[in-house]
């Protein structure tokens, strides 16, 4: 039997699993009507702001595919490439371990427009990256603004960070500019090679990153009440840190991994009110999309197959 096709769905049942213990802890005394009352107590306005952002946040990553086929030198229409992404990471966010299940979607896609897998694995590493580094950049900047944001996190582990942290994080974003200007040589790992983004990508990569992480933050900051709430740039450093740890989870859709850290984050909150605002982040973030994204394959299976008829 081939234990590693099991070891990170596994992984990512066991996170699901510690974290609905912690999550039941915490909830402790509040019902779902507290929850609903909170849902409700959400003003039309913040419903369409967090609705927005949601698209927004799409949109910036199907900036991420557009950059990477940029980057290699593929022409692929716009809609197909804002619909291949927005499927990609709908279905991957829910799934679980987004890189490689992104990657057997992408390529089931993208070789219809003539890449090779050669060439869909470069573009699967490049929105990888552009990923990583505007975690960085954003956490850096966050850090930098908000010192000692981590400090909320002493009950789980995490140990006091400055400013300085924050100056410390930006090294390998200059460095990584610098590389480009530089006009590096290739990475090569055995027969795979990357070339290194010229400086037009990477500007790209550290506008449309960001965007992508400050409109996913604000899904959950404009679903939050008035009532403790300490501003959205903590909040977006709250978010990096969930959403982070639930990438490295394994869990599907971050279940209950985002709420425990959340909920740890945002102590001078209500608890019932994080968990609404957490429940609009799923309903734009994760559940919507994620139907959309279905009917997407759908439609797209039954063209294939169609084309093989012919």
């Amino acid at each position: 039997m081939n234990w590693k096709r099991y070891f990170w769905p596994a992984v990512g049942m066991a996170a699901v699993a510690f974290s609905a213990w912690l999550l039941l802890d915490e909830l402790r005394g509040i019902s779902l009507d507290d929850v609903w009352d909170s849902l409700v107590a959400i003003p039309p306005g913040r419903w369409a702001l967090s609705a927005l952002c949601a698209v927004v946040a799409y949109g910036a990553l199907a900036g991420y595919d557009h950059i990477a086929l940029l980057h290699i030198g593929k022409r692929v229409s716009w809609p197909f490439v804002t619909l291949c992404s927005f499927t990609t990471y709908a279905l991957s966010h829910n799934i679980g371990g987004s890189v490689f299940s992104g990657a057997v979607i992408r390529y089931r896609a993208y070789v219809t427009k003539g890449l090779t897998g050669h060439e869909v694995g470069v573009l699967v590493a490049i929105c990888w990256f552009t990923f990583v580094l505007s975690t960085i950049a954003v956490a850096a900047v966050v850090l930098i603004l908000v010192p000692g944001l981590l400090d909320r996190f002493s009950s789980i582990g995490f140990r006091e960070f400055s400013s300085a942290t924050g100056i410390i994080l930006l090294v390998p974003i200059f460095a990584y500019v610098f590389g480009s200007w530089l006009h590096l040589r290739p990475l090569r790992i055995g027969s795979f090679q990357i070339h290194y983004p010229r400086l037009p990508i990477v500007a790209r990569q550290l506008i449309i990153g960001p965007l992508e992480l400050f409109a996913a933050g604000a899904i959950i900051y404009f679903a939050l009440p008035a009532a403790g709430n300490p501003g959205y740039l903590v909040v977006l450093g709250v978010f990096l840190v969930s959403f982070s740890v639930a990438q490295i989870s394994h869990a599907p859709g971050g279940l209950g991994v985002l709420e425990v850290v959340f909920l740890a984050g945002l102590p001078d909150m209500e608890p019932v009110d994080v968990l609404a605002a957490l429940l609009v982040f799923r309903l734009f973030y994760l559940i919507v999309p994620l139907v959309i994204s279905l009917g997407v394959v759908l439609l797209f299976e039954r063209a294939q197959l169609r084309r093989s008829d012919i």
